[in-house]
């Protein structure tokens, strides 16, 4: 019977400290130390919440730039990130490959002559780990900005420029690919103007 209360005990100890404490605990610090990224790195334009810096949202306007297809569902789906688990040999994830390509093909094929498949970077047309990954390659972000130019009616310099304004590096120099933040870039590109 000792053991049992001992259990019993160690049970609701242990769920309250380590179950409540020291999520509240963490969260406490990270609330004063981290403000902007324990509230979700949320981005506000003239006192308005237009996204987060951390979560991929659709973009389906010709003037501006697509981010990575989503695995979420619905598309772009914050709240329940996910990731498509097919395998390199799947049926499925070649036919999404193939769907997606077609229609990375039909929308920047006009604006960039002798576009193929194989010129078509792997971020165009499959979805990242998370199903909302908010980066994208400069290669993907290079292969959009002739459409952009050309729907804005705006110098494709200018638009480069943006790109490479808008572009991270690796982390500490070494970890993990450039990328660019595609509502940070779509933000500058409405902060420039162009039809």
């Amino acid at each position: 019977m000792r053991a049992l209360a001992a259990s019993v005990v160690a049970i609701v100890v242990f769920t309250a400290a380590l179950g409540f404490g020291y999520p509240a605990l963490m969260t406490g610090f990270a609330q004063v130390a981290f403000p902007h990224q324990a509230n979700g790195s949320l981005v506000v334009r003239n006192g308005t919440v237009v996204g987060s810096s951390l979560a991929a949202q659709e973009f389906t306007s010709p003037r501006y730039f697509h981010e990575r297809p989503s695995a979420t569902s619905p598309a772009y789906n914050a709240a329940f990130t996910t990731f498509s688990n097919l395998g390199p040999t799947s049926p499925a994830l070649a036919k999404l490959v193939r769907t997606n390509a077609q229609a990375i093909l039909k929308l920047e094929g006009p604006y960039n002559p002798g576009l193929t498949i194989h010129d078509i970077p792997v971020d165009a047309v499959v979805p990242s780990g998370s199903g909302i990954d908010p980066d994208i390659t400069p290669a993907y972000a290079a292969l959009q900005s002739r459409r952009v130019a050309a729907v804005r009616h705006l110098p494709l310099a200018t638009v480069q420029l943006l790109i490479r304004e808008n572009t991270a590096g690796r982390t500490f120099g070494f970890l993990g690919e450039a990328g660019v933040n595609v509502l940070e870039l779509n933000l500058a590109l409405d902060k420039l103007g162009g039809n």
